[in-house]
C-alpha cells in the first residue's frame, strides 16, 4: 500500500515534508493506517459537500453553484497557502494541478446537475464507481503493485460503493439516460482529478489546490458569462452552495494528504466511498 524506494520516503502530512529517513515496518504500518483513515474522512466530507451542492442546484443553476463554491474555496486555500509560506511549485505541478482544476470544475457541474435532477442513489454511485475505477487502472499502468489482498479489497471496495449506496435494486424514481451519462462524465472528471493531484510533488504543500482553483474559477466565470447567468435570490441555496465549496476544498486537502501517503489505486477507491455517507432520496 505504501510506496517506498530503497526504504526511504519523504512523508508529507498536511503539506509539511519531513526528512528522508529509513522506514521501519512499524512506521510503514502507521502510515498505511493514517492514509486509510484520512481517505475515509475525505469520503465523508466529499459526501456531505456533494449533497449540499446537489441541494443548492435545485434552486440555482449547477454552474452557478459550482462557481460560488469554487470562489469561496479559492479564498480559503489562498489563506492557507499564504500562512504556510511555502515557495511556489515547479511548472510540472502547475500543469497537473491546473488541469485537475479544469476537470474538477466540469465534474462538479455534471454532478450537481445530476443530483438536482436525477435519483441520488443512481447518480452518486455511478459517478463514484467511475471515479474510483479510472485511478485504479491508471495506478496499475503506472506500475503500482498492490498485494493480492489489497487488490481484492479494491475490487470489493468498488462493488461496495454501488451496493451500499443502493444503486443496485429497485428505485422509486426513474433517472433519465442523459443524467446517467452526466454521472459517468462527472466520475471520469473526478478520476482524472485524483490522478492529477497524485502527480504533484509531495513537498508542494497545498499549492496544488490553490492552482486548481486559479484555473477552475476563470473557467466557471466564462461559462456563467457566456450563458448570462445570475444567482437566484434564494439565500438558503446560496449559503448551502458556499458550504459545499468549503467542504469540497477540505475533502480535496484530505485526499491530497492521503494520496501522498499511499497508492493512488487504493486511496482513490476509499475516497470514492462518499455515496455511502448520503442516504436521502431525490424528491
Amino acid at each position: 500500500f505504501f510506496q517506498a524506494e530503497d526504504g526511504i520516503r519523504d512523508v508529507a502530512v498536511t503539506g509539511v515534508q519531513t526528512c528522508a529517513l529509513p522506514i521501519s515496518p512499524s512506521c510503514l504500518r502507521l502510515n498505511v493506517l493514517m492514509a486509510i483513515v484520512v481517505a475515509l474522512c475525505c469520503a465523508v466530507v466529499y459526501g456531505i459537500g456533494d449533497w449540499c451542492g446537489g441541494r443548492a442546484a435545485r434552486r440555482q443553476v449547477a454552474v452557478m453553484v459550482a462557481l460560488l463554491g469554487q470562489c469561496v474555496s479559492l479564498v480559503l486555500v489562498g489563506v492557507v497557502v499564504a500562512v504556510m509560506q511555502r515557495a511556489a511549485p515547479s511548472l510540472h505541478d502547475w500543469i497537473w494541478a491546473g488541469g485537475g482544476g479544469v476537470v474538477g470544475a466540469i465534474g462538479l457541474i455534471c454532478l450537481y446537475h445530476g443530483l438536482a435532477n436525477g435519483d441520488i442513489t443512481v447518480v452518486a454511485p455511478v459517478s463514484a464507481v467511475v471515479g474510483a475505477s479510472l485511478p485504479v487502472g491508471i495506478g496499475l499502468l503506472q506500475g503500482e503493485r498492490p498485494g493480492a489482498l489489497q487488490l481484492v479489497g479494491v475490487v470489493l471496495g468498488v462493488a461496495a460503493i454501488a451496493l451500499v449506496s443502493g444503486a443496485v435494486g429497485g428505485h422509486q424514481h426513474n433517472t433519465r439516460r442523459s443524467i446517467v451519462w452526466l454521472a459517468v462524465l462527472s466520475g471520469s472528471c473526478f478520476g482524472l482529478l485524483y490522478v492529477a493531484f497524485q502527480h504533484t510533488a509531495s513537498n508542494s504543500g497545498m499549492w496544488p489546490l490553490f492552482i486548481a482553483r486559479l484555473t477552475s474559477v476563470p473557467l466557471l466565470l466564462v461559462l456563467v458569462r457566456a450563458r448570462s447567468l445570475t444567482a437566484t435570490r434564494h439565500r438558503a441555496s446560496i449559503v448551502v452552495a458556499v458550504i459545499a465549496g468549503a467542504l469540497d476544498m477540505l475533502a480535496n486537502a484530505l485526499y491530497l494528504i492521503a494520496v501522498r501517503q499511499g497508492l493512488l489505486s487504493v486511496v482513490a477507491v476509499i475516497a470514492s466511498l462518499y455515496p455511502a455517507s448520503r442516504s436521502e432520496e431525490h424528491t
